[in-house]
């Protein structure tokens, strides 16, 4: 019995390509960046694996060949992908859910503690050249233990970044559309209003998912509410910022620092950023580790395979 074609349209780690070629006819690519023919190359493929950057839209989904029968994504997030239309088209998505909310937690903590105790300006001092040894007032930041961690967006990944900050002795806030179980609060608490929330984050994490609910999010007027010198990360979605009015609380101190993993209209970003020494700039990292990697590659093929034969798998989304 022929095996099923999958194209994948990025090169994806060398165990993931090994074990797509063993259950498929596996059309690999060998970019690591979205290719311009993805409609050509998907001509005669029952499913189609594709990654974060790969844009699937309304027009792209209804151009996509009859074969195409499921769509999986090398990602949590959907964002790049029409639902609307891939169910219209009777296509099934998949996507990586669970296996990367320690290593984007771990993600999001980085990007804090870098950028409150300005790990990035002292990085690209020893660089230089120019340091010149220690000095009592050199690069004086904002340690995090006795701090306040907001977290906007209390899912997985939030929960994870909750556990973290725990573990540094920061008291855990939550911005949320609805409260958690006690046992999953382990005593972080809950607000479901910005005016009690925002006014205690010296530190704030979003972990907030994408789209039109969400976009642009942290504006001027939420930052505005924060305490003076508060410390922000995204490792989440690039939209929920207004690159302007962050850049310019960055310039002002109102925000501290900042530490970015997704930006918005990625891989291009404001070029404001590259002028401030008060952030650190990542490039979409989250769930870059090998473990962490294979595992969603695992599971999306997993997935794939499973809607192709007519079942439901936990990772069917649409």
């Amino acid at each position: 019995m022929a095996k099923p074609v999958l194209f994948v349209t990025r090169r994806l780690p060398a165990s993931i390509e090994a074990l797509a070629e063993q259950g498929y006819e596996a059309r690999l690519t060998a970019s690591e960046v979205a290719i311009p023919d993805l409609l050509a190359r998907a001509d005669g493929a029952d499913a189609i694996l594709c990654c974060p950057g790969d844009l699937l839209d309304a027009k792209t989904v209804a151009a996509l060949p009859g074969s195409v029968k499921v769509i999986g994504t090398f990602s949590v997030g959907l964002d790049h992908i029409d639902l609307a239309a891939a169910k219209a088209r009777g296509i099934k998505v998949c996507n990586t859910p669970d296996v990367l909310s320690v290593a984007t937690a771990e993600c999001a903590m980085l990007l804090l503690m870098a950028a409150a105790r300005r790990a990035g300006e002292g990085e690209r001092l020893v660089r230089s050249g120019k340091w010149a040894g220690w000095a009592p007032t050199q690069l004086l930041g904002t340690g995090l233990s006795g701090q306040r961690l907001g977290i906007f967006g209390m899912g997985r990944i939030g929960r994870e970044i909750a556990r973290m900050g725990r573990g540094f002795g920061m008291e855990v806030h939550y911005r949320d559309m609805t409260r958690m179980p006690s046992q999953l609060e382990l005593g972080a608490i809950f607000h479901d209003n910005d005016d009690s929330f925002l006014p205690l984050c010296q530190f704030l994490s979003m972990n907030a998912p994408g789209g039109d609910g969400t976009m642009h999010w942290l504006n001027q007027e939420r930052i505005a509410k924060l305490p003076f010198g508060a410390v922000v990360a995204n490792a989440a979605r690039g939209t929920l910022v207004d690159d302007t009015a962050l850049i310019a609380a960055l310039r002002s101190g109102q925000i501290a620092a900042a530490g970015l993993d997704v930006y918005n209209g990625e891989p291009r970003l404001n070029a404001e950023y590259l002028t401030l020494e008060n952030v650190v700039l990542l490039p979409h990292l989250g769930s870059a580790t090998t473990t962490t990697r294979d595992a969603m590659g695992q599971v999306v093929l997993s997935g794939i395979g499973a809607a192709l034969v007519g079942e439901t798998p936990s990772n069917l989304v649409g």
